[in-house]
């Protein structure tokens, strides 16, 4: 694993993938690297367990690449994310980006706010439910469109595969690729993608700055 992490491509790699998930388009993008040596740095980063792929739950042709965090062991790789007011989506804006925009809230002390490309009329009762076993309020949330034109904050993250996609505003946008909870439609899976956010949050917050 250290030898994976001996490249500065690599560690530029994971510096990204500490703090959003990213295809491996925007990889190249970002990195201004080939495709075909960007094929070879996830094949290492992966033979030793540091990275995971999926395929994307909006376009099934695209995949997305994600850090695997316990393989870590200390090391604490990732950009510094500016701590202040943040704005989370997904499509329905009925649960994941609810649910992120409250855990920001408790973790950070700063405001944050929640939007959906294509909201649904009310916030999913499974969100709510799990928002309230983890000391979370969601009663009075109520799902919003994501503005054209609306000022965004320092900090905009997508946390479903089809915002992201549908979006496309910023390269400065994060993205959480976390599964959806409603198809599944249990106490676990809304839990699940929670859990996971508050994970990510946590990992953002502890290497994150104040926002200017």
């Amino acid at each position: 694993m250290h030898t994976a992490l001996g490249d500065p491509v690599r560690l530029a790699m994971l510096d990204e993938l500490a703090v959003s998930d990213r295809s491996p388009v925007e990889l190249r993008n970002l990195l201004g690297v080939e495709s075909n040596l960007l094929t070879h740095h996830l094949d290492v980063l992966e033979d030793v367990g540091l990275i995971e792929r999926s395929r994307s739950s909006g376009d099934g042709r695209r995949r997305y690449v994600h850090l695997v965090r316990e393989r870590l062991e200390g090391l604490v790789p990732g950009r510094r994310v500016p701590i202040g007011p943040a704005l989370f989506v997904c499509t329905a804006n009925s649960a994941r980006s609810q649910l992120a925009a409250s855990v920001w809230r408790e973790v950070t002390g700063a405001p944050a706010d929640s939007a959906g490309t294509h909201p649904a009329e009310r916030v999913h009762p499974g969100a709510v439910a799990a928002a309230r076993r983890a000391g979370l309020d969601l009663l009075n949330a109520e799902p919003r469109l994501l503005a054209a034109d609306e000022d965004l904050p320092p900090v905009v993250v997508t946390v479903c595969d089809k915002a992201h996609e549908e979006t496309d505003r910023s390269a400065s946008w994060l993205h959480w690729s976390v599964p959806d909870p409603v198809p599944v439609g249990t106490g676990a899976a809304f839990d699940a993608a929670l859990c996971e956010l508050r994970s990510r949050i946590e990992s953002v917050a502890d290497r994150g700055g104040l926002a200017s």
